[in-house]
């Protein structure tokens, strides 16, 4: 009797454990990332993969090393997987409707993640930042540094840059930006020298920082020779390293010729030190702990079969549907306030940008 009862409670408590282990384990996570090329790419995977693991997620995360096949196999793999939900940041926002369809049919939900997928019905919510006021920042930065919202007129001469066309983000980047810059152009109080406006002309493949050097190049060859920069439009840290490597190719960063005031966005560490070292003006901090912890909330949301938290429903647009949105809020940062909002945050050490 007592080897019956101990028995009995020994398969009692392997069952109790088993149960334990079970509601422990909701599921795998599919988490699809561009590329580890850049240092905020990284930062998001290693953050989603820390908030959903503790959330009792098994994780599946993939980069794709910026190479579009490259992503949409992974995709695919993961809708074969019959992952429950997929958090994907795309490469290129326009080439996933076929895959994205395959997961509808599995009952597998998508996330997009601060790149909007655009062209297809099955994108079921979007966790970003409010990438418009993200340009408007990083113009107002520009304005500010030319000294223009201080009674300065001008004229300052000005240059361009825009992300890359394939992600629907730099669209909104650029508009954001030139709601603030236009009028003053218009104005004549800033000057586009090469005349290169519009994302058709200033787009950035890729966001790639060889790329924009390479236009910069020409840009100051062809129109700067006897003349100044005084202002770059940069919508990305990686672009403005490349441009401040054009610009020091031809003696700027002395005292006869200062660097630009040159904007930039994710406070990537090589911006960052830039920034410390007066070359680099401004960049637009998004914290991607934040975006993390928003994604997951709606992965788990979606999983437990209720409606995620969203603050938007009327901007995203991505060509077939409204995408229900939560957007969060971008910060500026420059020489007076980057050490209070990086450091004192725990986002980067102290010694991470010495």
């Amino acid at each position: 009797m007592t080897r019956f009862i101990t028995a009995a409670v020994l398969a009692l408590g392997i069952t109790a454990l088993g149960a334990t282990a079970q509601a422990q384990d909701k599921g795998t996570i599919g988490i699809a990332m561009p590329t580890k090329s850049s240092a905020r790419w990284i930062a998001d995977g290693d953050n989603m993969v820390k908030v959903l693991q503790a959330k009792g997620y098994k994780t599946d995360l993939q980069y794709a090393d910026n190479d579009i096949p490259n992503q949409l196999a992974q995709v695919e793999n993961m809708v074969t997987k019959k992952e429950k939900v997929l958090v994907i940041a795309a490469i290129d926002g326009t080439t996933l409707s076929d895959v994205l369809a395959q997961a509808a049919k599995a009952g597998i939900k998508v996330i997009s993640y601060d790149r909007l997928i655009v062209g297809s019905p099955n994108v079921d919510y979007y966790a970003t930042f409010d990438n418009f006021q993200v340009g408007v920042l990083q113009a107002q930065t520009l304005v500010h540094g030319l000294g223009l919202d201080a009674g300065k007129t001008g004229p300052f001469n000005i240059e361009l840059f825009g992300g890359s066309a394939d992600d629907n983000n730099a669209f909104f980047f650029y508009d954001g930006a030139m709601s603030v810059l236009k009028p003053l152009i218009d104005a004549g109080k800033l000057v586009v020298q090469s005349k290169q406006m519009g994302m058709d002309k200033v787009a950035t493949l890729r966001w790639d920082a060889a790329t924009a050097q390479a236009r910069m190049d020409n840009i100051l060859s062809a129109f700067y020779t006897r003349r100044h920069v005084d202002a770059v439009l940069s919508p990305y840290d990686g672009i403005s390293i490349g441009v401040i490597s054009a610009l020091k190719g031809v003696g700027y960063g002395s005292a006869s010729q200062p660097m630009p005031y040159i904007s930039g966005q994710d406070a990537e560490i090589p911006s960052v030190k830039s920034i410390i070292a007066h070359e680099q003006y401004s960049t637009i901090f998004k914290d991607t702990r934040e975006l993390a912890k928003v994604a997951a909330n709606m992965v788990d949301a979606v999983v437990s079969g209720g409606k995620p938290e969203i603050n938007d429903t009327k901007t995203y647009n991505n060509k077939v549907k409204i995408v229900p949105s939560y957007l969060l809020k971008p910060v500026a940062v420059d020489l007076s306030n980057w050490k209070a909002t990086l450091i004192d945050s725990g986002y980067y050490t102290a010694a991470q940008v010495q």
